[in-house]
């Protein structure tokens, strides 16, 4: 279904009054219908308040960004032989991903809390097991204690995530979507940066209680400058607050005309009277057939199961093709292949790489079809741990001294994985699922992508024990990668570009029901949704409805 607007929503309920069975259909498309203005094609400066939002909303990425790359530095400093929280290597993988095995279970708890408590005081409420967490580590006095503080951050990582994701995904036009949902892993690489140039110079305790100035600075931003998303406030039945928001986020885009023609006070309520009714019927209709039967409904549905299905094998691609393995236990990879080159210092580059190519990313993820930079990433992680992983064989055998390749290698290997296979599938646990079930399955897929990750981060030592050593356990991640390039060319759908009304459409096995060139879409007159955004009062924007309806009608 292609959303309209929020009048055009309410013109079909109007038009549908008389037919019980299309109740459902009806309320979802209210829900929808805000994301109308996504289709219009305009410059940059229009969309700023749009970029603004999903900016400030992400910003809490950036201390996700320290919890995940904070235990690369942690590791090697408890397992120097000063230590004063000596550590075993069991230990220390349980350290790394601990944080991973509780994403899942707080992604689960975010997806109820942002239907609930709305996208943005989720975000709000995640500061608060986030602190505790940073507190527990600064303060801890065993090892215990430290996995109770990533226990707490782990948790709050997922907290602080999928709302931003789903938040960004609703609010962006669709030119946009992408790239301002890579916003967040590109602050989350800003983090990364941080943490292992903070590690390299400070002692990990230092480290911790700086982390929480990270925390609370983005609610701060949050509360005083983001609107909350209009389609789940739509959602809600709260028209009102879903038209300020849309006037703020579309507050820079050319604006209708508007009209002065009288409007009665008899119809005026009249109007009033029947929206709020038209509303209230369609939820009354949900609530009596109850939400969570809908919701499993919805993921019996190939537009539900198919993208999970999509979205599980490339997850399972992504993690044993190494990316958050190295990110995990980066000082410690390096260290593994024998170079010479300062393993804490060679950290730093490893996150300025990757924060860089974020920023790349974000361009390339509007210019670029999806599938295709999934398969020139595979392609070069192949190519650059093939030759890391040969030149780490040479330098174990004593063949060679050029030890500092393998640390280009990985420099390479994580400006491939930027292009495509790191930031791809997070980004698509958002664009493949319908609107009725996205806040839910995002969370599911993010459990799920989550879940892989711990075992992937769990297991590296024991991959490297069985194996042989860390040019094997590359050459591994080289075979993962040459297998993601084939998934991508033949499995994974395309996404670049495209509304998520026909991302629907391509599962359910047929065309949006409503496709319009750029052409139409300028000549179009202008939507009650327009009218809404533009219009100060709800007086003024009914009197507008009213007059749209009745030309729609005498058309």
């Amino acid at each position: 279904m292609d959303p309209l607007s929020i009048g055009s929503s309410v013109l079909s309920l109007h038009q549908r009054e008389n037919s019980e069975q299309h109740k459902d259909d009806a309320f979802r498309e209210i829900i929808a219908s805000c994301r109308s203005l996504s289709k219009y094609e305009t410059n940059i400066k229009s969309a700023l308040p749009q970029i603004l939002s999903a900016i400030v909303a992400a910003s809490f990425h950036i201390v996700i960004g320290i919890s995940l790359a904070y235990s690369a530095i942690l590791i090697p400093q408890l397992e120097m032989p000063d230590s004063d929280i000596p550590i075993t290597k069991g230990q220390s993988s349980w350290i790394a991903s601990i944080i991973v095995i509780m994403v899942p279970i707080g992604s689960l708890v975010a997806g109820v809390m942002m239907e609930f408590l709305g996208r943005l005081n989720t975000i709000k409420l995640a500061a608060v097991p986030c602190v505790a967490g940073w507190v527990s580590i600064a303060l801890a006095e065993n090892f215990t204690w430290i996995m109770v503080g990533r226990v707490l951050t782990g948790f709050a990582c997922a907290l602080g995530t999928s709302p931003a994701i789903v938040y960004i995904t609703e609010v962006a036009r669709p030119d946009m979507r992408g790239s301002l949902i890579s916003s967040g892993p590109t602050l989350a690489s800003l983090g990364m940066v941080i943490a292992y140039a903070k590690g390299a110079f400070m002692h990990w305790r230092l480290v911790s209680w700086i982390c929480i100035i990270y925390t609370v600075v983005p609610v701060l931003l949050i509360q005083l400058f983001v609107p909350e998303s209009p389609v789940w406030l739509v959602s809600k039945g709260r028209i009102e607050d879903a038209a300020r928001s849309l006037r703020f986020l579309y507050k820079k885009y050319p604006q209708p005309e508007h009209t002065d023609q009288p409007l009665s006070e008899m119809h005026l309520n009249a109007l009033l009277k029947e929206r709020e009714t038209k509303i209230a019927e369609a939820q009354k209709n949900v609530d009596r057939h109850g939400v969570q039967q809908s919701k499993l409904r919805g993921f019996l549905k190939p537009t539900g199961y198919k993208p999970m299905i999509i979205l599980f094998w490339f997850f399972l691609i992504q993690q044993f093709s190494g990316i958050y393995i190295t990110l995990f236990f980066a000082v410690t990879f390096i260290q593994d292949v024998g170079t010479e080159v300062n393993a804490f210092t060679a950290s730093i580059f490893v996150g300025l790489t990757r924060f860089t190519m974020s920023l790349l990313n974000a361009w390339l993820l509007k210019r670029f079809p999806r599938r295709q930079l999934v398969m020139v990433s595979t392609t070069g992680m192949a190519i650059c741990m093939f030759v890391s992983g040969l030149f780490t064989l040479w330098i174990k055998e004593g063949t060679t001294t050029l030890t500092w390749i393998p640390v280009v290698g990985l420099l390479l290997y994580v400006c491939s994985s930027m292009i495509g296979l790191l930031t791809i599938p997070w980004t698509m646990t958002a664009e493949l699922f319908p609107t009725d079930i996205r806040g839910i399955a995002h969370s599911i897929s993010y459990s799920m992508a989550n879940l892989l990750m711990f075992f992937a981060v769990q297991s590296y030592r024991t991959i490297t024990d069985l194996l042989g050593g860390a040019y094997a356990v590359q050459w591994m991640f080289a075979v993962v990668s040459v297998i993601g390039f084939f998934f991508a060319l033949f499995f994974l759908p395309e996404t670049q570009g495209k509304s998520l009304a026909e991302i629907e459409a391509f599962f359910a096995g047929k065309a949006p029901t409503t496709q319009r060139t750029p052409a139409a879409e300028r000549a179009a007159k202008p939507s009650v949704t327009e009218h809404l955004i533009r219009s100060p009062s709800r007086e003024a924007k009914l009197k507008e409805v009213e007059l749209m309806l009745k030309n729609k009608n005498g058309a």
